[in-house]
Order: structure tokens, then C-alpha cells, then sequence
């Protein structure tokens, strides 16, 4: 979303659709929360239909007119998708080229031929760090599970051991860092700074997958000790390839929007003068969706060409690649519409009107709004886009690194303690072939390590900056 849109639907959003007290919206929001969760854990409705449901709830126990509460949530829907709609489709399409074309085999058994032994859980996480970067999560997961199996297996590591550090990687890539569909509404609602975003984001997610990876792994290896599943490994992506593309080569590719987006984050902190001409060319190559267009592009050469792929071979790859992202840009505009209607019932004043007696810091009230909805519907994007939704207002005269801070704080929060009404969840049990309590005492327990530790990075590099 431009600041143009930002600023337009600020505007429309001063004046509530509803007069109703701080008590009623307080009501309102708790309940519209409730038919939420309550609709997609108990009655196992889409998260796009429960979401929209709940944000017309919400309108209606707000006392606002439903003419209104429509208007506001399909407004919220249609600047959501708009910000962030292509963006998720680049990173789909990027994330097909990487795994159909054998690149992302080409990562792993690489950093696998030169790790061994004790080196081994950090390899993993370097592996899932990279990889994460383009996919989603469940992509990624279905990606690294057959590797963390052979691994585990050939090498005779504990499961827990290899498998922890790389869902540890690919867990904190997707709350923390941007392109993730997560941090970019985060972005949006706030109106924080991506370059900056990332590059905060990068400083707060290292010192976090580590703890929460490598360092964490070796407890959860006691508590539990299982081997391999047999079944659980499938044949690989990039088997029946005659060739892929090059290490090197992928791994830049994969980190070229990064590098862009950063570039462009540098040069306006060190030149800050919109009129000059380095400024203006790295404002173009470093916005979120000329960086992502640049990244394909390379890669239908530097990852589809390279491993022989026709030209229609590519064209069926992108076009499968669009498919399953459906379902996440609907939830992700869902999300946005409840925000907007957050926002319009008076909401976000309401919170400031509260939170301006209280002592605690906007940056842990954004996390604990967020850990609430992350524990109540199970959905890290649900949790960011709507507690991202709650305290935009908080954001109002923030710096720069404020505002980015706010988005890592709301990301961490996302990612508290995911548990059985997570799909995330039983992807992990049953790939891992886990009992419920077992993966409580490792995946669960890994989630909430690494929404505890980020955090507190966040409130440290808030003290400095």
C-alpha cells in the first residue's frame, strides 16, 4: 500500500461508524474475536469465511450500521490485497522456481557435504534460514522434511536434533521477515519502513533461530528420542532432473530481493534527500515489488533455463505456482478487512485511551495482543494482521525503527505457543511421526522460545535505538 493510501484510509478511519462507549467496543472486539475462534476451531470453518463473519459480528455488537461494517471490511480487504497481493504471488512463484528446479537440493546437499557431526544442527538451520527466505512456511516444511529425515537417518542424528534448528529457521523467516505475507500486512497497517523493517528483522531473527534452534535442540532431543519414520520419506523434488542449477547461482538469486531491499534501506538513511539521483534510482530497485519481479525474472534463467527447462515447462511452473496461494491471500484480505473495521468502530482510539494510563510499553502490549490471538485461533498471519490492526494507532509519531520495532514485536507474538488449533501443528506431528504430547514438549515449546527471545531483542534494540 503507497503512505498516499495509508494516509487516505487514516482519514477515513478519524471518524467512527459507530458512537458506541470504550466498554461496548471492548465487548465488541472480545466477542468478534470469539465468533472467530470459535467458528474455526469448533466448527472447522475457513479461516476466510470465519474472518469474515467475525469482522461483520464485530461491527454488529459495536452498534455500527451494517451498510458501514460491509463498507469498512471490503475497503480493508481490497487495500490489503492490493498492498500485499502481488508480493505474495512473486514469492509463490519464486519459491516453485527454487524447489521444482532442484536449487533448493542444490542448497542443502551442498552446506550437507561440508557439515558433520556437532556442525550439523547449525548447518540445518543455515539451510532452513536460506531457503525460508521466498517460501512459506508449510512449502518449506514440505520441502526440508525429507532432508531433516535422510539426514537424521543416514547420519544416525537424533530427529529432534536436525529437525528443530531447520523448523526453528524456517519458523523465524516466516514471522519476522518480509517478503512472509505476516510482516508485509504488519508493514501496511503500521506504515513502518520494509528496508528497515528487514534489516532490524535480520539483527533481531539470528540471535533468536539460534537459541531457539541449535541451542534448544539439544533438550529436546532428551525429552524426545525417536528415529526416523520410514514412510515419511518421499522422493525428492529434483530426482528425475538431468541437471540444476549451481550453488552459488541459486543462493544468489534467492537473496537478490534481500539485497535490493536492504540497498534501498541503506542509501536512505546515509543520503536522506529524495531529490537525488542515487536515492531515486535505489527507491525504484529496492521497493518490495520491483526487488521480488527482479528475483523471478533472474530465476526463470539462473534456476528454470539452468536445470533445462522449456519454455513451457517454466510457463506450467509459474502457473502452478498461483494455485495454492489463493487460499492465503483470501485469509490475508479477510484479515485486512476485520483490521479496517478494528479501526473504523474507534478501536485503535480506544486502546490509546487505555494505554496511556498504563505503563507498559506499546512494543510489549503489541506482543501481548498478539501471543492472545495467536493462543485463541491458532494463525500466525490472523494474529499479526489483527493485532497489527489493534495498535496502528500506537504507531502515530513513532520514528522509523520505532515503527519496525512495533512490526518484529506484533511477528513475535505471532509465533507464541502453537498448539492443536495451529495446522502448522499436526504438520509437524505427522511428519515427525509424534505423539500430541511429544510435539508439545518440542515444536510448541521451540514456538514459544523463539516468540519469548524475540521479544526481548526487540526491547533491547529499542533501548538503543
Amino acid at each position: 500500500m503507497t503512505s498516499l493510501s495509508v494516509e487516505i484510509l487514516a482519514a477515513d478511519a478519524a471518524e467512527p461508524i459507530t458512537s458506541a462507549g470504550n466498554a461496548q467496543l471492548g465487548i465488541a472486539v472480545l466477542a468478534g474475536i470469539a465468533v472467530i475462534v470459535l467458528l474455526i476451531t469448533k466448527f472447522k470453518l475457513h479461516a476466510f469465511l470465519a474472518l469474515t463473519i467475525g469482522s461483520l459480528a464485530l461491527g454488529a455488537f459495536a452498534g455500527a450500521p451494517l451498510a458501514d461494517a460491509i463498507k469498512s471490511f471490503t475497503a480493508g480487504l481490497g487495500s490489503t490485497v492490493a498492498g500485499v497481493g502481488v508480493l505474495i504471488a512473486l514469492g509463490a512463484i519464486l519459491g516453485k522456481l527454487l524447489a521444482d528446479s532442484g536449487g533448493a537440493d542444490q542448497i542443502v546437499d551442498t552446506i550437507l557435504a561440508r557439515a558433520s557431526g556437532k556442525a550439523m544442527p547449525w548447518a540445518m538451520v543455515l539451510i532452513a534460514s536460506v531457503i525460508g527466505l521466498p517460501l512459506f512456511f508449510e512449502v518449506g516444511i514440505v520441502l526440508l522434511i525429507p532432508v531433516v529425515l535422510m539426514v537424521a537417518k543416514r547420519g544416525n542424528y537424533s530427529l529432534m536434533r536436525i529437525g528443530i534448528p531447520a523448523l526453528a529457521g524456517l519458523s523465524v523467516m516466516h514471522g519476522l521477515i518480509p517478503p512472509h505475507p505476516g510482516p508485509l500486512v504488519a508493514i501496511d497497517a503500521v506504515g513502518a519502513n520494509l528496508g528497515v523493517t528487514l534489516a532490524l528483522g535480520l539483527v533481531v531473527a539470528v540471535p533468536t533461530v539460534i537459541i531457539a534452534g541449535p541451542l534448544f535442540s539439544r533438550y529436546a532431543a532428551r525429552w524426545v528420542d525417536i528415529p526416523a519414520p520410514e514412510h515419511m520419506i518421499p522422493a525428492r523434488p529434483s530426482e528425475d532432473l538431468e541437471k540444476r542449477p549451481g550453488f552459488g547461482v541459486t543462493v544468489a538469486t534467492v537473496l537478490l530481493p534481500v539485497v535490493l531491499m536492504l540497498v534501498k534501506a541503506l542509501v536512505d538513511i546515509v543520503v536522506d534527500d529524495p531529490e537525488n539521483g542515487v536515492q531515486k534510482v535505489t527507491d525504484v530497485i529496492g521497493s518490495p515489488l520491483i526487488a521480488l519481479l527482479a528475483a523471478v525474472i533472474v530465476a526463470l534463467f539462473t534456476l528454470g533455463r539452468a536445470a533445462g527447462f522449456t519454455k513451457e515447462r517454466l510457463s506450467s511452473t509459474v502457473e502452478k505456482s498461483l494455485a495454492p496461494i489463493a487460499g492465503v491471500l483470501l485469509i490475508v484480505g479477510a484479515g485486512g478487512g476485520f483490521k479496517q473495521t478494528l479501526i473504523d468502530i474507534g478501536v485503535g482510539q480506544m486502546i490509546l485511551d487505555f494505554s496511556k494510563d498504563w505503563s507498559i510499553p506499546a512494543l510489549l502490549l503489541a506482543w501481548l495482543i498478539a501471543v492472545a490471538i495467536r493462543l485463541a485461533t491458532g494463525s500466525a498471519t490472523v494474529a499479526t494482521i489483527s493485532a497489527a490492526g489493534l495498535v496502528a494507532p500506537l504507531a502515530a509519531g513513532m520514528s522509523t525503527s520505532e515503527t519496525a520495532l512495533l512490526v518484529l514485536a506484533i511477528g513475535a507474538g505471532s509465533l507464541f505457543f502453537s498448539h492443536v488449533n495451529d495446522a502448522g501443528f499436526w504438520l509437524v506431528k505427522e511428519y515427525f511421526g509424534m505423539s500430541v504430547g511429544q510435539t508439545i514438549k518440542t515444536w510448541s515449546v521451540m514456538e514459544t522460545i523463539i516468540s519469548v527471545v524475540g521479544i526481548v531483542f526487540v526491547l533491547l534494540l529499542s533501548l538503543v535505538l
